[in-house]
């Protein structure tokens, strides 16, 4: 029962997170004192490059990762790749561009304002080889051996 609670405060926080259009703390819509360094100084200490940051959407990049696994990862073209716990989407736009138009990245996460977030970009910036699916690591979307 305690763990059921946690998952769901989890959840809750991150879909605030998710809809909040704050992305740094110069934006005016939040004020020094309620937010901590931007998400791009996040993902950078968390191991993305300056590249890596400025080659996705910036709405992607909400710094609430704990590494960068593509630049860990041997991604070739024409895989598929899953991307667990995928949030905003940072992860799945970088190994996008490693598996090319003809491999694919499926991104899963548990909070749907999330996956809102990240479909929406997806469409917005045209990426055509990704796909997110609504689902928990226990109990994953994605058909066995599909990955």
């Amino acid at each position: 029962m305690e763990n059921e609670k946690i998952k769901e405060h989890v959840k809750k926080r991150y879909g605030e997170i998710a809809q909040n259009e704050c992305t740094s703390c110069s934006s005016s819509c939040c004020s020094s004192s309620s937010c901590g360094p931007p998400p791009q100084y996040v993902a950078w200490k968390l191991g993305y490059s300056p590249d890596d940051i400025e080659s996705v959407p910036e709405e992607s990049v909400l710094g609430l990762g704990c590494g960068n696994p593509v630049v860990l990862a041997s991604l070739k073209e024409g895989e598929t790749v899953l991307d667990l716990g995928s949030g905003g989407g940072i992860d799945v736009f970088l190994a996008s561009k490693k598996v090319g138009l003809t491999g694919k990245v499926i991104g899963v996460d548990m909070t749907e304002e999330m996956l809102e977030r990240a479909k929406s970009t997806a469409s917005k910036h045209g990426y055509m080889n990704v796909e997110f699916r609504l689902g928990e690591i226990e109990a994953l979307p994605v058909e066995d051996e599909s990955v």
